[in-house]
């Protein structure tokens, strides 16, 4: 039986795909962001970028957001998931 911890850290190992491929998917200038799927990627990492971006602005051309957002969620995901073990889940 899948337990409810293994399925956190899925979820949250998926929002940290989703980060990289956007950010290294802003590097390359060739792809077409207006298409799926990579539009529905954009989609989800904005709505999961949108707390951070508005706290820490871009220092010049460099956004750090993504960095920072790295650093919150893993420590949310160690203390979700600590959190379900503790309780047998």
């Amino acid at each position: 039986m899948i337990s409810i911890s293994y399925i956190v850290v899925l979820l949250f190992r998926i929002i940290y795909l989703i980060i990289i491929a956007v950010v290294l998917l802003s590097w390359i200038p060739v792809f077409d962001t207006r298409k799926e799927p990579l539009l529905s990627l954009i989609k989800i990492y904005n709505i999961i970028m949108a707390p951070f971006k508005a706290i820490i602005p871009p220092i010049g051309m460099i956004d750090i957001s993504p960095l920072v957002a790295f650093f919150v969620l893993q420590l949310a995901e160690q203390v979700i998931v600590r959190a379900l073990l503790s309780f047998g889940l």
